[in-house]
């Protein structure tokens, strides 16, 4: 594995949890301090910080720039955590579900990439430890109601989508 595709790993994890916290941003400004959902939605959201810090500390130290994309990711985000919460508390969980679910499965071919190469120990361990995280974000979500959304299939498709898109981006540009 190059250092081009550690860099390339770093830049897209950060906009993602750039993302995830501007997602959250948006649905909290939406629904205030309602419970339970804002409880909820304020502790994932402390972790997507905390997940954040620690990739743009990796990020200064070995010189990696973040995403060009970001101020469209900071918008994207805000507006995608800010619609969903207005559709409802379910909607705003289902996003979370399909956000979560692709994160998942990004973070998991990293994983398998970073053990297969023995490149980035560090790098590893993050993802790895994060990718808990994002599957008990996802969990929570469920057992929060998201499957009751009526609009799940639709915002599930076109989110995963979406990430899916935001991915690929991100790791070029």
């Amino acid at each position: 594995m190059t250092s081009s595709t550690t860099e390339r790993m770093l830049r897209v994890d950060q906009a993602g949890e750039y993302g995830a916290t501007r997602i959250y941003e948006g649905q909290l400004a939406v629904m205030g301090s309602r419970p339970p959902y804002s409880r909820d939605i304020a502790g994932m959201a402390a972790q997507e910080e905390a997940h954040l810090a620690t990739f743009d500390a990796m990020m200064a130290a070995r010189g990696v720039r973040p995403t060009l994309l970001q101020p469209l990711w900071s918008r994207a985000g805000y507006l995608l955590g800010a619609l969903t919460a207005l559709i409802g508390p379910e909607a705003a969980m289902a996003c979370t579900v399909a956000v979560e679910e692709e994160i998942d499965r990004h973070y998991s071919r990293q994983i398998d990439a970073l053990e297969r190469s023995g490149a980035d120990p560090e790098l590893e361990g993050h993802v790895r430890s994060f990718r808990e995280d994002e599957r008990a974000h996802r969990d929570k979500a469920l057992e929060a109601g998201a499957e009751r959304s009526l609009a799940l299939p639709l915002l599930s498709g076109s989110i995963r989508l979406g990430c899916r898109l935001a991915i690929r981006l991100s790791e070029r540009i």
